[in-house]
């Protein structure tokens, strides 16, 4: 069944997510640093606002992943395609220095991207 592929990408995208989310709860000053954005407190709590979405984002992934029907889990990996190209556009164009995190974190998104295409298109 091809969409194991699919699920399996989903529920390694949810843990990312979800290890980003806790990182941006617990330490979004540090994560905004490896950025090379200004930390204020408007951004910390900009940071922290994201890391609250995206635990609901994780908990729906991981949900779509283990209980979901073909129909839902196709369309989250097609939606996962678009969003993750989305993320690593994004990170790219940061209005600040690159530094190592922020191609990391760009790379990290592009290759979900791919991830979820190619399982998508395995047959």
């Amino acid at each position: 069944m091809y969409q194991h592929g699919v699920k399996q990408t989903l529920k390694a995208g949810s843990a990312v997510f979800g290890a980003s989310a806790i990182f941006l709860l617990i330490s979004p000053g540090l994560f905004l640093d490896l950025l090379d954005l200004e930390s204020n407190d408007q951004m910390v709590w900009s940071m922290r606002m994201i890391a609250i979405t995206l635990i609901a984002l994780t908990g729906n992934m991981l949900s779509v992943s283990r209980f979901g029907s073909e129909t839902s889990v196709v369309f989250s990996a097609r939606v996962m395609v678009v969003s993750a190209a989305a993320l690593g556009t994004l990170t790219l164009l940061i209005p600040a220095e690159f530094g190592w995190f922020t191609i990391a974190y760009a790379a990290v998104g592009f290759l979900f991207s791919v991830a979820y295409l190619s399982a998508l298109l395995r047959k």
